[in-house]
């Protein structure tokens, strides 16, 4: 007797094939036949006539590190149909830590990831992937992350390591990846990874080789050299001999505006060379990130304390004013600061909650100040606990660039505060409602294999993304029809609608579109065999 089987659907195998008529069953957390399978026994049967049926479906870039542990049903997430989540991004993820990195993390990181009532018990990689293991609705996947690691070994120091050093991170993303991680990432634009030299990232890139790690950067520039960093990005896994994996890959900021075919050439002539170059992006205009990030690196060295010296000090303030709005600083990627394009989304606690929603321009109007000076005095008063939304984004170039073949979804979706990017409630969702069957930009069938098999690949989970006998049993049922996101910029916590049931390893965690409680994810921990869980 089979535990699930999911009868008449329309089943989309992950593969790109064309899409067929077949029941799916499933025995414990794997799937145990598919076809047209005659009056089979099963504790429970779910009818997908008229629903599509496929694998679960893969979120290559979030920022659920610690939101997942404090809210593990993870109902916006597993509501689009996703079963496997990518945490460790943009080099600054929660391991591995010591007592000294924790508060420094903690305070850095509070505008992604919010201070929520988690105990951080843990120090290493390994420790930190055993807190998910059947303890919440989805499974999740893990990249070293660079800045985290340089922190633990320099400190926030803007200068290249020692040999001893250099040769202490080495082992220490070995370790992490001999714990389970699938490659290295890098946040090029924050502290302390923006204080790394290439050299640093190759030497840091080639002990992974043996692994089958590969490389994930937050490049240098997503603005007025964009093209640049992302053929450095693709350089650096060249001489590193690893992959690159080219994460939230848009091209924004009017500068850019129609170069996406430029970027795509540029990775196409790279994987003709040899050099295996993966991209991934969010159905989006905006982005988001923590407000401080926007400042100049040398405002940021030292840490939190040092930066709010020095946004209180009004002869440094000139010098951070005509950086931001003049010059344009590395904060925001060498274009000077349009305050009307920086959005408040999440504030500590405290008054400023007032300016949650608003764009800056107008918070400083209502504040009866200069943008600029309520930028700073909003840090100082919040202690840079905020996040913010930076609407910079090109809709032709996110449309050339989903099209192509190497290309996968990935949210970047930040979870807390009162106004955050609806991109962590509506991603996949709206990836296939609008750019799949709205637009019909792609087929079902590729769409499909963009959030489910090419990420699996990509990860190393050779046993998830497909349908097939013997896998893992990640399945999602849908309507194909009423498959929407719901989530906006005014109201971003809404979740998506048409995703009927979700099975994670076997187990229903969406019964009838409702969140069943059940938290049967598990952390995939890549080995030499690929993905182990």
């Amino acid at each position: 007797m089979y535990d699930l089987l999911i009868r008449g659907g329309r089943v989309l195998d992950g593969t790109g094939s064309p899409w067929y008529h077949a029941d799916v069953a499933v025995t414990g957390p794997t799937i145990a036949a598919v076809g047209p399978l005659r009056r089979p026994a099963a504790r429970r049967v779910v009818d997908a006539a008229g629903r599509c049926v496929t694998p679960g479906f893969i979120d290559m870039h979030t920022h659920s590190d610690l939101d997942l542990l404090a809210h593990p049903q993870h109902e916006g997430k597993i509501l689009q149909g996703i079963t496997t989540e990518v945490l460790g991004h943009d080099g600054l993820g929660l391991a591995p830590v010591t007592p000294a990195t924790v508060p420094l993390l903690q305070e850095q990181l509070a505008g992604w990831n919010g201070r929520p009532a988690v105990t951080w018990d843990w120090t290493s990689l390994a420790s930190y992937l055993a807190r998910f293991d059947r303890q919440v609705a989805v499974n999740v996947a893990m990249l070293v992350p660079h800045g985290t690691v340089r922190l633990l070994v320099m400190g926030l120091d803007r200068r290249a390591p020692t040999a001893a050093e250099l040769r202490r991170m080495q082992q220490l993303v070995v370790a992490g990846l001999r714990e389970g991680a699938i490659g290295l990432s890098t946040g090029l634009t924050y502290v302390p990874g923006m204080f790394a030299g290439d050299d640093e990232l190759v030497q840091l890139c080639r002990v992974m080789a043996p692994f089958g790690g590969f490389y994930c950067p937050h490049h240098r520039n997503y603005g007025m050299t964009a093209l640049q960093a992302y053929a450095d990005s693709i350089a650096i896994a060249r001489q590193a001999g690893v992959p690159v994996h080219l994460t939230h890959c848009h091209l924004g900021y009017p500068q850019n505006r129609g170069r996406a075919p430029e970027l795509l050439a540029a990775i196409d002539q790279a994987r003709a060379d040899g050099v295996e170059v993966t991209l991934d992006s969010y159905p989006y205009l905006a982005g988001q990130t923590y407000l401080a990030s926007l400042l100049p690196g040398w405002a940021q060295e030292g840490g939190p304390a040092a930066t709010l010296a020095r946004l209180a000090a009004p002869d440094t303030r000139q010098r951070l004013r005509h950086e931001l709005e003049v010059a344009g600083s590395e904060g925001f990627h060498g274009v000077p600061l349009g305050w009307d394009l920086i959005g408040i989304s999440g504030v500590a606690e405290g008054p400023d909650r007032a300016s949650e929603g608003l764009r800056l321009d107008v918070a400083a109007a209502r504040a009866g100040q200069a943008p600029f000076d309520f930028f700073c005095d909003l840090l100082v008063r919040t202690r840079l606990e905020v996040s913010c939304l930076a609407f910079i984004g090109n809709e032709e170039n996110v449309r050339t660039i989903l099209g192509h073949p190497a290309h996968m979804v990935g949210s970047d979706g930040i979870l807390v505060g009162t106004r955050p990017h609806p991109r962590g409630w509506g991603s996949h969702a709206r990836f296939l409602a609008h750019y799949v069957r709205d637009l019909g930009l792609l087929s079902w069938e590729e769409g499909i294999r963009k959030i489910t098999a090419a990420p699996a690949r990509r990860i190393g989970a050779w046993d998830r993304g497909l349908i097939r006998p013997g896998l893992r049993a990640d399945l999602v049922v849908f309507d194909p029809a009423t498959l929407r996101d719901t989530a906006t910029y005014d109201d971003p916590r809404r979740v998506a609608v048409g995703v009927d049931y979700v099975a994670v390893n076997g187990v229903l965690v969406v019964d009838g579109g409702r969140v069943t409680g059940a938290t049967p994810g598990r952390a995939l921990r890549r080995g030499a065999r690929g993905i182990q869980s």
